[in-house]
């Protein structure tokens, strides 16, 4: 895990890289040595007319026609880029992040549209239907990833007034993006787009949908690098991974007590564990109270004289995270832990005693991943050998890999631990979704090989009765 690869520091030499400072002065610079080089060697500008003769282009064109990017730019570096900036816990920033997950996804887009625009090409289609479709899919998979996190984590979101909820919904910076919604946005958006156009639907499937899974193998490393989509704990094995403080499955064993050496089970009484506590003079809410199993002989649990049959809750303690040094980001200040029983507390243990690592859980990002390559070299095969046996109805390619990518989600669900059973039932709401989409994608095959494309079947009958 890598969730910040790089920080692009606040200042350097006490001077500001973002806002009025480093990067603006830069832009400046450029700009300047731009028109300079447009007054001494002016490039040509295209006749608007073919009878027209060539001019060159004057500092005044150049500035017409790339002031407004300029000047965007300009905006950017002292308006927006400083509001991205990370803050230390007094407040103050300490610099741009460039995430792994980020980049991962950047890679995700630039390999995905790529390959679908050669293959568009190749289809006889044209490039251009995939950069004009791309826009409106990206967006589309960006809101319906966002609405299906929100739709499946409602709870989460909810706050004392409609705009409060509403803006909690919308704050895209805290996270919270499902593919699946993002598939089904991205897929809702193409199709009307592409039906507005008038262009053909199954054909451009085919050829979209293998890049989805490009998309899908760099995507999952960028879950891998944020710490997200992680599996249940298992033992150490050539599929299992181990995360580092402030990482979500960390925290998650931690607040289990697993990580201070005790086994323990939900317990719930008439107040459901979620009542207000105090801790150094902080309100804090307490998760759920847990019974006390076991506990690990030597373990930090047997240290704070913990025992079988205590029921404790384990809290996140913000005193140790005060500590941390001003120039690091906030969300990198690690807190302790303070373990309560009754309301009062029982051990508070520094993160500098806690264990450097989680426990192995199942590197459910590396299998999917791995998986996605395998289902686009599949899918390849696939389109080779109904090329070669003259089979060539659309839409086959697709549905294919829809019902590939529904069953890999049903099985990575059984080791990830992130999505609760829905319904009354053990299968998650991505599971119960992947179900949907194998029985619609199904049926749909069925109606593509009964109806047949007479377009390709017929040069191939022709040929048979030669």
């Amino acid at each position: 895990m890598r969730r910040t690869l790089f920080l692009i520091p606040h200042e350097i030499a006490g001077i500001p890289f973002f806002g009025v400072g480093w990067l603006l002065a830069a832009l400046a610079i450029f700009i300047a040595l731009r028109l300079v080089f447009a007054a001494i060697r002016p490039s040509p500008i295209q006749p608007a007319s073919p009878g027209e003769a060539a001019r060159p282009a004057t500092v005044g064109h150049v500035i017409a026609h790339e002031g407004g990017l300029w000047a965007f730019l300009g905006l950017l570096i002292v308006f927006l880029l400083p509001r991205l900036e990370l803050e230390n816990l007094a407040g103050d920033p300490v610099g741009l992040p460039i995430r792994g997950y980020g980049m991962f996804l950047m890679l995700a887009a630039i390999c995905s549209v790529s390959l679908a625009a050669w293959r568009a090409q190749r289809a006889g289609l044209g490039s251009d239907a995939i950069f004009r479709l791309a826009p409106w899919t990206f967006v589309g998979g960006l809101l319906g990833a966002r609405i299906f996190y929100v739709v499946q984590y409602y709870q989460d979101f909810l706050r004392p007034t409609w705009g409060e909820t509403i803006s909690s919904m919308a704050a895209l910076t805290q996270g919270g993006l499902v593919v699946y919604g993002g598939f089904i946005g991205g897929f809702l958006a193409s199709a009307w787009v592409i039906t507005r156009h008038r262009q053909p639907l199954w054909k451009l499937g085919d050829v979209i949908v293998p890049c989805i899974f490009v998309g899908l193998f760099f995507g999952r490393l960028g879950c891998l690098m944020n710490g997200c989509c992680y599996g249940g704990v298992c033992e150490p094995n050539a599929l299992s991974v181990q995360f580092p403080p402030g990482s979500n499955v960390y925290v998650d064993q931690l607040l289990t007590g697993k990580l201070i050496g005790l086994t323990a089970r939900p317990h719930v009484d008439d107040e459901s564990g979620v009542t207000e506590t105090s801790l150094e003079g902080k309100q804090i809410r307490r998760n759920k109270l847990w019974m006390v199993k076991s506990v690990d002989p030597g373990s930090l649990a047997e240290q704070a004289g913990i025992e079988s049959g205590q029921v404790l809750t384990f809290v996140l303690d913000p005193g140790f995270a005060n500590l941390a040094p001003p120039d690091i980001p906030a969300e990198d200040a690690l807190p302790g832990l303070a373990v309560l029983r009754d309301g009062e507390l029982v051990a508070r243990i520094p993160p500098d005693q806690l264990p450097s690592r989680a426990a192995p859980v199942w590197a459910t990002q590396i299998i999917s991943s791995v998986m996605a390559a395998v289902m686009l070299v599949v899918l390849l095969i696939l389109e080779r050998i109904m090329h070669a046996s003259g089979v060539r109805i659309d839409g086959i390619l697709m549905l294919c890999g829809f019902i590939a990518y529904a069953v890999l989600r049903i099985v990575l669900e059984w080791v990830r631990v992130d999505e609760e059973g829905q319904f009354g039932t053990s299968l998650s709401i991505s599971q119960w979704v992947s179900l949907g989409v194998i029985i619609a994608s199904a049926i749909a095959l069925v109606f593509r090989f009964r109806s047949g494309d007479p377009d390709h079947h017929e040069p191939s009958k022709v040929a048979d009765a030669t």
